[in-house]
């Protein structure tokens, strides 16, 4: 078009929009110096902005715009790696992921508390990528397990509490707080937002059974896409209610079963039989949907798929509550199991995770 801006490299010829090259202006006049946050709106800028003229000088694109004249320059490796990447960079989506459709132990790979806390890095690395990480030798001791939370991000509080106690209790609320066995799925589904991180900390486990498992939520959603393309529409476009009701605490949310982002890239899991209400609408709709979420679960309660161990005393376990589904074997009240958790967010886990590696280059 007219008035945009072309590039040509080694390899390859981009074409810049004007409209783009304005909005993204990095110069004093456009963004604030100290935070680079923008100083104009939108509707502040000529409707038909236009490169009036440009040119490269000690690689950098010198720009000026018309109407208006304003002129500005741009960084030619930062432009060409803002033309080489799609818009959406969303850590959380499948593209920064990597799935593990078949578990394997050796995927386990526990990390010392104190590595961890000498170099957190690698850790938390791990859980955006693979969706846990078990740290072992961490302190067994009441309310630990929100410190762990702390060297990362922030606890996210809900109606159980900064903390909640995964034991048998006497009058649960919850069937985690009982001795049953308790089969994949992901937490608080409830919710809106959903915590989008779960850390349950083991401060005693003498219990004949209460063994837990781990599946990825993503790898069983991609297998399901390219194994029944249309059963992965049905769970992608129809929304089901997941409700909460008990202790004078009411929650809904409205959501599909496999969330998609923007590039129609696996983003999110939701999957709680103990809670999903499935909305009584087509009777072919509801049909197809039911078909759709049986073949989802198979993928998912597959022996195969679940990555099982025990948690001992200091282990504490974190992973992402939205694409990683946990479980655990049933156990029995004597010897006991007692289990901290708590959530947080992964947005805290990644300020953190991006400001370590920056500082290690």
């Amino acid at each position: 078009m007219d008035g945009d801006v072309w590039l040509t490299t080694a390899d390859r010829t981009v074409e810049i929009p004007a409209m783009w090259l304005r909005d993204n202006a990095p110069d004093a006049l456009s963004r604030d110096t100290t935070s680079g946050q923008r100083l104009f709106n939108i509707v502040e800028l000529p409707a038909e902005v236009r490169v009036e003229d440009a040119g490269v000088i000690n690689d950098r694109l010198e720009v000026v715009f018309a109407p208006g004249g304003h002129r500005t320059s741009f960084a030619i490796d930062g432009l060409l790696g803002d033309t080489a990447r799609v818009a959406d960079l969303d850590h959380r989506s499948e593209r920064s992921k990597t799935l593990w459709p078949q578990a394997d132990a050796a995927d386990l790979a526990p990390v010392a508390w104190q590595t961890y806390l000498e170099n957190p890095g690698p850790a938390l690395r791990q859980v955006v990528e693979w969706g846990f990480v078990l740290l072992r030798g961490v302190p067994a001791e009441l309310g630990q397990v929100t410190q762990v939370a702390e060297t990362f991000g922030y606890v996210r509080e809900t109606n159980y509490g900064r903390i909640f106690d995964v034991r048998v209790e006497p009058n649960p609320v919850n069937l985690a707080f009982t001795g049953l066995a308790i089969t994949p799925h992901t937490d608080n589904p409830y919710r809106d937002p959903v915590p989008t991180l779960q850390l349950l900390l083991c401060l005693h486990n003498a219990a004949e059974g209460g063994d837990s498992g781990l599946v990825d939520g993503f790898a069983a959603a991609a297998t399901l896409r390219a194994n029944d393309p249309a059963a992965f529409d049905v769970l992608t476009s129809t929304a089901v209610t997941y409700r909460y009701e008990g202790d004078g605490t009411r929650l809904a949310a409205v959501v599909p079963l496999i969330g998609l982002d923007a590039e129609h890239r696996i983003r999110e899991v939701r999957f709680n039989n103990r809670s999903m209400e499935v909305p009584l609408a087509d009777p072919a709709r509801v049909r197809a949907f039911y078909a759709a979420y049986r073949t989802f679960a198979e993928l998912l309660y597959a022996p195969q798929a679940q990555l099982n161990f025990r948690l001992g005393i200091g282990d504490c376990l974190i992973f992402d509550n939205t694409r990683t589904l946990h479980a655990r074997t049933a156990f029995a009240a004597a010897g006991g199991r007692h289990l901290q958790g708590t959530y947080a967010d992964l947005d805290g886990l990644s300020s953190t995770l991006r400001k370590l590696e920056e500082q290690a280059r």
